[in-house]
């Protein structure tokens, strides 16, 4: 009769069934994990206290959560914002599946558009629209300095 006194049955139970998840989640992702188990990757000691754990798992929740939100905030304000919002979302993927599996689908998108933007087609492609765009922003400013002049916002009379 088991009446949960014996922690590390309970630990290796625990650790079966996280090892299960994260075949299933494997499989659930069509495979295209990156080698890396899925789960908790705290120290061995922490994962054995339950209470200890959950304890863990918050404070790397709450860092995360805050560099997701200092990433955010860096998209309205001066800074690298969504290199900071993926910093936390790695920070994240050290202890939770989800944060995991969503870092690994960046990763394979990213990758796929970076092999995608070395295609001969795509990059004549974008330079054609890149010339056209500059060449309108060209003819627009000719157009607004031919029928207003070049005068400075600090020297317009009202």
């Amino acid at each position: 009769m088991n009446t949960g006194s014996n922690q590390t049955e309970a630990v290796v139970t625990a650790e079966a069934d996280e090892v299960r998840a994260a075949k299933d989640q494997s499989a659930a992702d069509g495979g295209q994990g990156d080698g890396k188990p899925l789960g908790s990757r705290a120290p061995e000691f922490i994962k054995a206290r339950k209470t200890l754990h959950i304890s863990w798992q918050v404070g790397v929740f709450v860092v995360g959560l805050a560099v997701v939100a200092a990433g955010a905030a860096m998209l309205v304000l001066p800074g690298p914002g969504w290199v900071v919002i993926f910093a936390g979302m790695a920070i994240w993927a050290t202890e939770f599946v989800w944060a995991q599996l969503v870092l690994r689908w960046t990763k394979r998108k990213v990758s796929e558009a970076a092999q995608r933007a070395l295609d001969p087609r795509v990059r004549r492609r974008n330079i054609i629209l890149t010339t056209i765009g500059v060449v309108i922003c060209a003819v627009l400013a000719g157009i607004y300095l031919w029928k207003f002049g070049l005068a400075l916002p600090w020297e317009i009379k009202y």
